[in-house]
């Protein structure tokens, strides 16, 4: 929608396809139309080399459809939101990808960067379209973006001053088919780098670790298990910069306000941006101590006669849940299930067996994950036929110092549209159980 705007506003004719017909659509088409679009809604356009000068792809689309084909037949540039928001950037772009953590570090960059007093625009996956944004900032701004594998799939010219990639684990093989394919869109993200721009990696993850030679920016790892000699890490419970030499102290690791062992990966990766973009230590290190996440991810709701009810929506993928379940010391009744993404379920199991103790399964995946931790020898879990009632069933088996815990390790596709209502009416439930 906002690519269909943009474009039409700088004077194009512009076609919007959807498989859906009018009247799935609704008022979209309706606001289409009243811009001038012209809609091929439910039947695919007549497409030949000198009907389109330029195709716009949704992230969402999957590149193996049919019209897609036809399109790279007759030659016409096919491209994503974000390759032709870059054209028109005039200010830097911090991006940032990797399977977890993109949305917490990406927001704590922003923060980072406007807490130092820097005009920021925070865009990308998160939620706001990069080219609704993009013509408002001049040179002296600075974007911050969090860019998906689906959006890097289709750049081409885009070059980001500094990117980082966080992590890669299994994730979207049903889109991808293979670890490999995913990981080469991942690293779209410093295609385009020069001896000029920074690639933040990293250093305890082997697969980000090894593209550390295919990137023509400067590396700079980050590491929470390794004391780096050049980068960010941990050193005598403190988050240090090495660079050039020096060793330069930001703050304690327990003075950070975003929680658990990923959160100190995140804040470690933001702070090594905020480092190469020239943002001061003690702008940084007040900033690491304020922030305190985002919503639907970690995301405290509420206590309960002694039972805490946090909202891990964001947990889509096995890698995401595992990381939550280790946050907690304490015992845990976690709501898993959703829509899979041909993922599997063995570590995650394991990590159900070690640290659940009761599991409400819900949606389509309850079948795959149910089998996975049985296989481990797992049974203390219950299924539910709706999502208010595992909500409600994981309150009846909390007990006084437990954790309930929503973390699905899937998406929300089979029961909404996004993992924000799925995290919004968690919340719902909870309030309501508290009155």
């Amino acid at each position: 929608m906002a690519a269909a705007r943009f474009c039409r506003d700088k004077g194009a004719l512009v076609t919007a396809y959807d498989g859906k017909g009018p009247e799935q659509l609704g008022d979209i088409a309706n606001e289409l139309v009243s811009l001038g679009v012209t809609l091929s809604l439910g039947v695919e356009p007549v497409i030949t080399p000198r009907a389109y000068d330029l195709a716009v792809i949704s992230p969402g689309v999957p590149p193996t459809i049919l019209v897609v084909g036809k399109v790279k037949e007759a030659g016409i540039p096919l491209i994503g939101e974000i390759e032709l928001a870059y054209g028109y950037a005039k200010a830097p772009i911090v991006a940032t990808t990797g399977t977890n953590g993109k949305t917490t570090t990406t927001t704590l960059i922003g923060e980072i960067f406007r807490d130092s007093g820097r005009e920021t625009c925070v865009a990308g996956n998160i939620g706001l379209p990069f080219i609704e944004e993009v013509e408002k900032y001049s040179e002296q701004a600075v974007f911050v973006l969090e860019v998906s594998s689906f959006q890097l799939e289709t750049v081409d010219k885009f070059k980001a001053k500094v990117g980082l990639i966080l992590n890669i684990t299994p994730d979207h093989l049903d889109r991808h088919g293979t670890m490999e394919n995913y990981a080469l869109a991942k690293a779209n993200v410093f295609a385009n780098q020069g001896p000029e721009d920074f690639s933040v990696l990293n250093y305890d993850d082997p697969q980000v670790l090894a593209m550390a030679v295919q990137t023509g920016g400067r590396v700079i790892f980050f590491s929470r298990r390794h004391k780096l000699e050049e980068g960010v890490s941990v050193d005598e419970g403190q988050i240090v910069i090495k660079w050039d030499g020096k060793t330069i102290p930001i703050c304690r690791v327990d003075e950070v306000g975003i929680v658990g062992a990923h959160n100190l990966e995140n804040a470690l990766a933001a702070v090594a941006s905020g480092w190469v973009m020239g943002v001061k230590v003690d702008s940084m290190a007040r900033t690491l101590k304020n922030f305190r996440g985002v919503a639907h991810r970690m995301e405290p709701v509420a206590e309960i006669n002694g039972v805490q009810f946090i909202n891990d929506s964001k947990g889509t993928n096995p890698d995401a849940a595992i990381k939550a379940l280790d946050s907690y010391a304490r015992p845990i009744v976690l709501i898993a299930g959703g829509k899979n993404k041909g993922l599997d379920f063995t570590e995650f199991a394991l990590k159900v067996k070690e640290k659940v103790r009761s599991l409400v399964l819900v949606g389509e995946a309850a079948p795959a994950i149910e089998e996975a931790v049985v296989k481990q020898g797992f049974t203390a879990f219950q299924k539910a036929g709706s999502f208010e009632e595992a909500v409600q069933t994981a309150a009846r088996e909390a007990r006084p110092g437990d954790v309930v815990l929503l973390s699905p390790a899937c998406t929300s596709w089979d029961m909404f549209n996004n993992f924000e209502e799925r995290g919004d009416l968690f919340k719902q439930v909870v309030y309501s159980l508290r009155g």
